[in-house]
This record gives C-alpha cells, structure tokens and sequence, in this order.
C-alpha cells in the first residue's frame, strides 16, 4: 500500500510546483505590465542601412510589446543622409517616445547623429561627451556642368553684407590708432570702443553659403530639416543651423546650458528619473512620461544586424565584387569546372545587394568594370601592356570615386593590394607570352627547322631524306652520302634545304 501511494504523492508535489511556477511567472508578468517597459537599443558605429533596419525593428518590437519608451544609446561620426532620414521619419510618426541618450562617456553624436538627437523626443547625453559637426561632407557629387562644379560670384545680398563689415574693421583700426596718440585713458576708451566694433563685427559676419550651387543647395536643405527638428521640440535651432554652417560642436554640459539637449544623465536610472513627468511633443499631441520603476528590456544588434553591416561595408562589397568577377571569368574560361562559377555568383549578387543600398558614384563602378575587363582582355589577347596598364588606371580611379560618402570610403590600402595583384597578374601572363615567343615551335611547318633527318641516297643539290618517317624532297649544297644524318634548315614548299651535322656544327662553333 505504501509502496502504491509514493508515485500519487510525487505526481501531487510536482504538479503543485508547476502550479506555483505558474503562479509566479504569471505574478510577475503582471507586475511588469504595471510598471512598464523600457526597450534600450545600442547605435554603435557610423549610421548606415544595417542600422537602418535594426532601428525600425526595434520600434516595431517595442510596439507590439507596447513599452513606454525607447532608449537608443548612441556613439556615433555619422553615417548616410538617406538612413539617418529614414530613421528620423519613423520616429516622428512613432507612438512610442524615443530618447536618444549619448553615450558612455567619451562617445559622440557627430554629424548625421546631431540630427538624430535634435529628432528625438528626449534628448539626452553622458557626462564627457559631445555633438555637432553637423555639416554635409561630398556634396555635390563632381563637377563638369554648368553652375555645379564652378565657385559662383557673390549676389548683391552678400557684397552689401561683407561690405559694412570691411568698413568697421577700418574704422575700428583707425579709432584704435587715434587712441595711442591721445594717451592711456583715450586709449582705454578706444579699446572699448575696438571691442564693441569687433563684436559687431562678429555678428555681422556673412553665413557660410557654399562655393557651387550644388553645394548651396545641399546646405540650406541641411539647415531647413534640422531647423525644423529644433522647431518641432523646441530647442536651440540658431546652434542647429551654426553646427550645420560651421560645423561647431558643443560639449554635453554646455549643450545643456543652450538647450541643445534636454538632459543630462549618469546613467540609465538617472535618466528613467529625470524624465518622470516630463512632458513631450508626439505627433498627435504632448504626451507625459511615467518612467518611474520602469523594467528595462534590451534589444541588442542580432546577427542579421551584424550581417548586414558586414555586407554594407564599403570594403568587404569592393572585394565581393572582385571576386565576383574573376570567378565568373574563370567559369567561362574553363566550362564545367562549376567552383569558380558558383563562388563568383554569390559574391556578385551580394555586391549588388550592397551597391544598392550604399551611396555609389556609377561613374567609378563603370571604370571599375572597364579596368577588370581591360586587364582580362590583356590575358587573353596580349597587347605588350597596352590594354593592362590602361584597366589598371581605370580600375585605381574607379575605386577612387566608388563611394559618395565620406564616412563610407574604400580603404586606399585594399585599392593598391588589388591593384598590385592585378599589375602582377598582368607582368606574369606578358612574361610567359615572352617565354612561349623564345621557345622552339611544336607544330606546323616551324617545328619542322632544325629537325634532324638521314638521307636515302647519296646526292649533291637534289634529292630525298626521310623526316619523321616520311620522304621529303631535299636540296643540299654540300654532297651526301646514303645514311648520313643532316638537319633541315630551312622549308620552301614540300622542299627542304638540309646541311649535314658537321657542317652545323661548324658554322655554330
């Protein structure tokens, strides 16, 4: 009987434990739901399409689980204007509030990452970082046309601000002058007057416009969208627009000071505690933060992240697509070998799938492809160095001006590596060309000089030798006997001139 009841009781005691199991997760899962959530996501590197889509996945993520907020950790010198504007849209029409908090100490929101924080409901920095440096890089992508690449002559607008400008410098220096010769307290009062002529000066200092109208109208659209960013969450837009012009930047205690930003925390608790209460601008309203105990879930890069941004790297897509091509060219010079063909495939898809979400000049992928095409055009049809050396200057400026970003350029190390190994490729196949030129000749008539043959009967001027077991007519200067080995020097016909091994090694030595 004893024996019958222990696995009754071991079946009650467990089911008891996974009944207080559940009781507890369930506890648990209830108690964060009224506390809330916090999803913190980590941007850590230049923005680009990999951190593009982490973004917007993560605040799908944090929709469905319906967080009260989301925490981006930012350090980052910039990135792609069309990811960052990507980012920036789904955040504005986000429901959830964003706060994008630069840090640890040391990091930086530069460039593309100053616009991020001016888009951001919150916007928050660590102690010993800093922002700015907000201003286009590789605008205008090239000159050649009219009004693009050519530095513009100032409008009537600028001369007449640069004009009253020059004019106080001179009266400035010449009130300064006056006040030498009168004495110290004209002097002192001259000096005051320098000061408040100089400061004038500096505020009637012309704005950084751009030299080309390319580069003018990328700037003011700079300007326009982060003014507008400023304006939306009410924060400092004339520093917006001086970071943008002059590329300024501020430390995070002196952004605080200027409303740059709108906090200044040590860590995640102090912000989850300076925000309590606070109120933010959305797109449908002001909404106010309860960020009071919130339980902090993080959503860290996984490895389709990881794999993207491998991809999108300017380099690793550079190197894909060389060796994309070669292998391609490999499978059509040797059919049937399928290794090559299906290695060179791959990688020239995800070269394409990465050129198409990066910034890339086509103008340097056409010479990029030329250059390679070139330098197989040397190997297969030798032109002494003619189509090589042109596909390698083709395919060196190509790499060049591959890239439109600055952020996003091909390393110069990995273009002179590939170049090297393309003018390498290229001396070998010329030198074994060099090589197959000295060599004997195997086949045709050319194979036949300097063949031995023995005659088959004696004979001076015209006879007949046998040459590769065949009988061949034969002429001689010298006379013959029937046996005797000769060498063939020369073919005209189905005729062939011969001189005995003696007489060649005569005329050798």
């Amino acid at each position: 009987m004893f024996r019958s009841s222990l696995p009754h009781r071991v079946l009650l005691w467990f089911s008891l434990a996974c009944l207080l199991l559940g009781g507890l997760a369930a506890w648990q899962a209830s108690a964060q739901e009224e506390r809330g959530t916090a999803l913190v996501m980590t941007l850590d590197g230049a923005i680009g399409p990999a951190t593009g889509d982490y973004f917007l996945r993560g605040l799908e993520i944090a929709a469905e689980r319906e967080a009260r907020l989301v925490v981006v950790r930012l350090d980052t010198p910039g990135g792609l204007d069309a990811s960052m504007r990507d980012m920036i849209s789904a955040m504005l029409s986000s429901e959830i509030p964003v706060a994008f908090y630069v840090s640890p100490g040391g990091a930086r929101a530069a460039s593309a990452g100053t616009y991020l924080l001016y888009a951001s409901h919150v916007a928050a920095m660590a102690p010993a970082t800093h922002l700015g440096s907000a201003t286009p890089v590789q605008i205008g992508g090239g000159g050649g046309l009219p009004g693009i690449g050519e530095p513009e002559a100032p409008d009537d607008a600028e001369a007449q601000e640069a004009a009253p400008t020059s004019d106080a410098k001179a009266k400035s220096a010449a009130a300064t002058e006056g006040g030498d010769e009168a004495g110290d307290e004209a002097g002192e009062a001259s000096a005051g007057e320098g000061d408040d002529t100089a400061a004038g000066d500096q505020q009637a200092a012309p704005k950084r416009r751009g030299e080309t109208a390319m580069e003018r109208k990328v700037l003011e659209d700079a300007v326009a969208y982060i003014r507008s960013l400023a304006d939306r969450h009410g924060r400092n837009a004339d520093w917006a627009e001086e970071a943008v012009r002059e590329a300024v930047n501020l430390t995070a205690r002196e952004a605080l000071e200027r409303n740059v930003i709108d906090v200044l925390a040590s860590d995640l608790d102090d912000l989850f505690a300076q925000l309590d209460g606070r109120e933010v601008v959305m797109e449908n309203g002001t909404v106010t933060l309860q960020t009071a105990d919130l339980v902090v879930e993080r959503f860290d890069p996984d490895w389709r992240t990881r794999l993207l941004e491998v991809i999108t790297n300017p380099n690793v897509a550079y190197f894909l697509m060389i060796i994309g091509f070669y292998g391609l060219i490999f499978e059509l010079s040797n059919p049937g070998s399928l290794v090559p063909g299906t290695i060179g495939i791959i990688c020239l898809l995800l070269a394409l799938f990465a050129f198409q979400v990066l910034p890339v000049n086509y103008a340097g992928l056409a010479l990029i492809l030329v250059g390679l095409g070139l330098i197989v055009g040397e190997a297969l049809m030798p032109s002494f160095g003619i189509l090589g050396i042109g596909g390698i200057v083709a395919f060196v400026i190509g790499s060049v001006m591959l890239m439109d970003a600055d952020t996003l350029n091909i390393s110069l190390p990995l273009i002179g590596g590939v170049a090297l190994v393309a003018a390498g490729l290229m001396l070998w196949v010329m030198t074994r060309f060099l090589g197959l030129r000295r060599r004997t000749p195997r086949t045709g008539q050319e194979e036949l000089i300097r063949t031995e043959a023995v005659a088959l009967e004696d004979f001076q001027g015209d006879g007949h030798v046998r040459l590769h077991g065949e009988r061949w007519n034969a002429r001689s200067e010298q006379p013959l006997r029937r046996g005797q080995t000769v060498r063939v020097v020369a073919i005209d016909g189905l005729t062939v001139d011969v001189e005995s091994l003696q007489a060649a090694a005569a005329d050798s030595a």
